[in-house]
């Protein structure tokens, strides 16, 4: 059985890695679609109340009006140099890839994951108009793919060039 809830935030990013807008700063209202996948074990298989103690924590103390930065973008680095100067405690999420919405599908399908609930795909709406689909067959891939980047960058092959 699927039970879907969903959740919201606004949250501000940059993809650096882009020559359009989406290079500047800016921001959005995040919407979240969950589908948990669950078992029947008798009358109520689940309370809509237990995702929500889970989720909604999550969302609101890591995500919600953060600044969502890829550690490897050089604005990562000014950010944190001006932390560390002014004493400023800017909330930041921090991603270890842009932060595109693909990659933000695939940090918080495993940050969901991690708080023991069991995601069958996840929406994440960043506009009016723009929607990523999420699949736990997704985020499998995804899992395996990163492995084999970081292999591939740490391979003695790579460094000897």
């Amino acid at each position: 059985m699927i039970i879907r809830k969903e959740y919201k935030f606004y949250a501000a990013h940059r993809n650096e890695e882009l020559e359009d807008k989406c290079r500047n700063l800016h921001g959005h209202r995040y919407g979240i679609v969950c589908y948990f996948e669950v078992e029947r074990n008798g009358s109520i298989s689940t309370l809509f109340g237990d995702f929500d103690a889970k989720v909604e924590p999550l969302l609101k103390e890591e995500y919600d009006h953060a600044l969502l930065v890829n550690v490897n973008d050089p604005l990562y680095e000014t950010l944190t140099d001006h932390c560390k100067r002014t004493g400023e405690n800017l909330r930041m999420k921090r991603l270890c890839r842009a932060t595109s919405v693909e990659n933000l599908a695939y940090q918080l399908f495993g940050e969901i994951t991690d708080l023991g609930l069991r995601l069958e795909r996840l929406e994440i709406r960043e506009t009016d108009t723009s929607v990523c689909i999420y699949t736990r067959e997704d985020w499998v891939a995804d899992n395996r793919l990163f492995v084999r980047d970081e292999q591939s960058e740490w391979s003695p092959s790579r460094d000897n060039r």
